[in-house]
């Protein structure tokens, strides 16, 4: 099939947005298809439980130096040249694992699998530019709470995936998305109309790069190499110093990769420390929920002895609503104000761990705090996202919504951390399982940060809408066809 022709017009925007949802989808399974059946990938690899982890920790740290850096480059060099780079690094990546028979190349799959990151920002970017004024909010949503849909379907796929073919399907799955949607980008996805000048600053890439690494490697390890010894306390320790340098390189930068000033906006950096909440709560969740059903009753004296894929069932309704609140998400937003939703997203997104807290021993109380789960995590996602969008300029979308991924990434990081050392307390030989008050103490835990993350949300001031120039409230850059696209239909 022939490209068409950039002067032939430019694609109706929700052909795009198919596009770009095929991509995001695909990027989305991935984070999450190899956390359930990583005790299966030890034994078909032939490796340790220190090293298969890894699987997730090279995905994590690449996604968190790809996720903004790709998004800036986007913002200057052009979005669709730049998701076009991402998606083919996607299905190398998964082409890649999907052949992979030893440890080391599937690590180095997930390295590259881990570029992906960008498609976030990128996405969030285009459709900014070419999506009408009054779209954008939905849109946003939409594709925000995919993010965390496929996360959680992630989780649900990877039992029968496993049981009815192998573990190289889920590599190769997720391979023919980002393949189809790469062909499609090419075909149906315009050049971006708003562009930022000036060079890419690569030693602020640099920076980035070395303090995030450092970080991540540190809150990763932690429960592994012990909190307190060397190698942790000396990652925190150079991530914090390369962080305070890279700031002051970035404030002195005529042309900055991420500008400090953006990040200062009081919509922008509250809705960053609200990400970083949510992400301790939504990836700690999808990491140890699944774990404690699997975990079998006859050896442990608690959980459910569930397979993987009876335990992808029970994270089932939490798939569901968040796929049904993200897209409801753009019309309470409207109607309410994103503000609003993110808050009652947080209380929501509370109530189901403070119920497993009280008590998971019997199936119901999973199902019941899962479909909170995804009824509160649906809402705060979407909107969170929305925010952001609304907070900056045009040529800053990428780079700001880049951000704020990655700060969930983090967030993600920390608080799987923290829960892995919660629950690494008395384990033993002769007791392999954590006690049951492990997760107990856990599930307070995320109910404290969930608490936390609503009252982050009061802080988050009132927005402009998308498009809005900060500074004088006009609209922003124009875009092509506008008035046609305002007068399509949805």
């Amino acid at each position: 099939m022939p490209r068409i022709p950039r002067t032939a017009g430019r694609p109706h925007y929700n052909v795009t947005f198919a596009v770009l949802l095929l991509g995001v989808g695909a990027y989305s399974l991935l984070q999450s298809m190899v956390v359930p059946v990583l005790a299966t990938l030890m034994e078909h690899l032939h490796t340790t439980q220190e090293t298969v982890t890894w699987l997730m920790t090279a995905y994590l740290l690449s996604a968190s130096v790809a996720t903004p850096i790709l998004g800036r480059i986007g913002d200057r060099a052009g979005k669709e040249r730049m998701l076009l780079v991402t998606l083919v690094a996607l299905t190398a990546g998964s082409a890649l694992a999907g052949v992979s028979n030893s440890i080391g190349w599937m690590i180095v799959a997930r390295v590259i699998q881990g570029l992906g990151g960008g498609v976030l920002p990128l996405a969030f970017g285009i459709i900014r530019d070419e999506f009408p004024i009054a779209k954008v909010r939905g849109a946003v949503g939409v594709t925000a709470a995919l993010t965390a849909v496929g996360g959680g379907l992630g989780l649900i796929l990877a039992g029968p995936i496993v049981d009815h073919l192998d573990y190289h399907w889920l590599f190769w799955l997720p391979m023919i998305m980002t393949a189809v949607a790469t062909v499609a980008t090419f075909l149906f996805v315009p050049e971006s109309p708003v562009r930022t000048p000036g060079k890419i600053s690569w030693g602020a890439a640099a920076l980035l790069s070395i303090w995030l690494v450092a970080l991540l490697l540190a809150v990763s390890e932690g429960p592994t190499w012990g909190w307190g010894s060397a190698r942790i306390l000396g990652l925190f320790a150079a991530a914090v110093v390369v962080a305070v340098l890279w700031v002051l390189v970035e404030l002195r930068s005529q042309a900055p990769l991420i500008d400090m000033r953006m990040m200062r906006i009081p919509a922008v950096w509250t809705a960053n420390l609200v990400a970083l909440l949510f992400g301790v709560v939504m990836y700690t969740a999808m990491t140890f929920l699944p774990q404690l059903v699997q975990t079998p009753a006859k050896l442990a004296g608690y959980g459910f002895t569930a397979s993987i894929t009876q335990s992808g069932v029970y994270m089932l309704p939490m798939t569901i609503g968040m796929f049904v609140l993200g897209v409801l998400t753009g019309p309470l937003a409207a109607r309410y104000g994103s503000k609003l939703v993110l808050i009652a997203g947080g209380l929501i997104t509370m109530v189901p761990f403070l119920v497993l807290s009280l008590g998971h021993d019997h199936s119901w109380q999973i199902y019941l705090a899962s479909s909170l789960m995804g009824v509160g995590m649906g809402l705060a996602f979407s909107s969170m996202s929305s925010i952001v969008v609304e907070a900056v300029p045009a040529e800053q979308t990428g780079v700001a919504s880049g951000m704020n991924a990655n700060i969930r990434t983090i967030g993600g990081a920390i608080g799987s951390g923290v829960a892995a050392s919660i629950l690494a307390n008395g384990v033993t030989a002769a007791h392999p399982f954590p006690p049951d008050s492990g997760y107990t103490d856990t599930f307070w835990f995320l109910t404290g940060s969930a608490l936390l993350a609503a009252a982050a949300a009061v802080l988050i001031p009132a927005v402009r809408g998308a498009g809005a120039d900060r500074s004088t409230g006009t609209p922003g850059p124009d875009r092509k066809a506008t008035a046609d696209k305002e007068s399509a239909p949805a």
